[in-house]
């Protein structure tokens, strides 16, 4: 079976689309096989990505509070965990927020609140911290992810240096309605095609563990294809007591490294990012899935923390991988373009390149 992983990663390298039955195969692949599936995704990853991992910082804006009954937030209506609750950050504080995480080596700052989504106010507050940030740290990146857009929404946004904006789909289309009911599918694939109509680079991804079939995980990713997603979160579900998903459990180490394989299969060539919850179910493998993702979010996360960030930069450093946008990046970068000087044929003693 080791070979039919790598016959698909090359048959993707010659441009060919995996079918669902493929993309099926790496997800039920025997644990035995796993490296094999590893190895396989990983030739994708370097082939699209070098050994460059982009890291990304969330901020926090308004946390909890929020009317949307998604079952598995713990910002949710209804939701008793026991997160913190605050209303908007000020422009000061979003600027501390967001540069401890670019002075750790973030170079996407993802700027999130709480909420069903953005009124007018809120688009002007979140357009106030984008301008300041981009003045503070010139290059920086920013991602928005303010619930769903109303019209006109994005392209304020766009205008403000907003440079992509995150909405997941969560899941399938066919799941859905199961874990929320106050919004449709279809209303996070039209916020999707908002930001994408108003030239801002797509974010979405999925929570895997939320009840799913093998099917319907299949089923997210596919709908990601064609989205045309450019960054992909895969987020493994936090079970946070107070939530409707509290104790639920599905996920295993290994059962996520053949899922962040599968989305690597199925889109090669976008920013698969290890999202929420990697500490908590890949565990000691999260080294490895960088094998197969090239994104991280780097620290804590909305609502709840994750493993030392200078815990994060080790492990990139420790697996041979190199921060996006870091010193060594660009010195591998610069190696990569330099021209090679002729020391053959003409003007020489060696034959030459004919």
């Amino acid at each position: 079976m080791s070979a039919h992983f790598h016959q698909l990663a090359e048959a993707v390298l010659t441009g060919t689309s995996i079918t669902p039955e493929d993309a099926l195969s790496v997800l039920r692949a025997d644990d035995a096989e796993l490296m094999s599936v590893v190895a396989a995704a990983a030739r994708l990853r370097r082939a699209h990505f070098g050994n460059a991992v982009k890291v990304n910082y969330l901020v926090n804006l308004k946390s909890g509070l929020c009317p949307e009954n998604c079952n598995y937030c713990s910002q949710a209506l209804g939701s008793n965990a026991p997160i913190l609750k605050y209303s908007w950050l000020s422009r000061s504080e979003a600027l501390q927020q967001a540069g401890a995480g670019l002075r750790g080596g973030a170079s996407r700052v993802c700027l999130v609140s709480s909420g069903r989504g953005p009124s007018t106010r809120d688009i002007d507050k979140v357009v106030d911290v984008v301008a300041a940030l981009k003045q503070e740290h010139p290059g920086v990146e920013v991602c928005a992810c303010l619930g769903l857009l109303g019209d006109g929404q994005a392209e304020r946004l766009k205008d403000a240096g907003v440079d992509a904006y995150n909405h997941n789909i969560n899941t399938a289309e066919s799941h859905h309605d199961s874990i929320v009911q106050t919004h449709t599918y279809a209303d996070r694939v039209a916020t999707v095609e908002k930001a994408k109509g108003a030239g801002i680079s797509p974010c979405s991804g999925l929570i895997a563990g939320l009840g799913e079939t093998d099917e319907q995980l299949v089923e997210a990713l596919f709908a990601l294809r064609e989205l045309d997603s450019d960054s992909i979160p895969v987020n493994f579900l936090m079970p946070f007591d107070g939530t409707p998903f509290e104790n639920t459990w599905e996920l295993t180490p290994t059962r996520c490294l053949k899922i962040l394989a599968m989305a690597r299969f199925v889109c090669p060539d976008k920013e698969i990012r290890i999202a929420g919850g990697r500490e908590m179910h890949l565990r000691s493998l999260q080294s490895t899935a960088l094998h197969v993702a090239n994104s991280i979010f780097l620290g804590d996360y909305l609502t709840s923390e994750g493993q030392a960030a200078e815990a994060d930069l080790e492990m990139i450093r420790d697996g041979g991988f190199v921060v996006q946008g870091s010193a060594a990046d660009l010195a591998q970068q610069r190696e990569a373009r330099d021209p090679a000087i002729r020391r053959r044929g003409a003007g020489t003693d060696v034959l030459p390149n004919a």
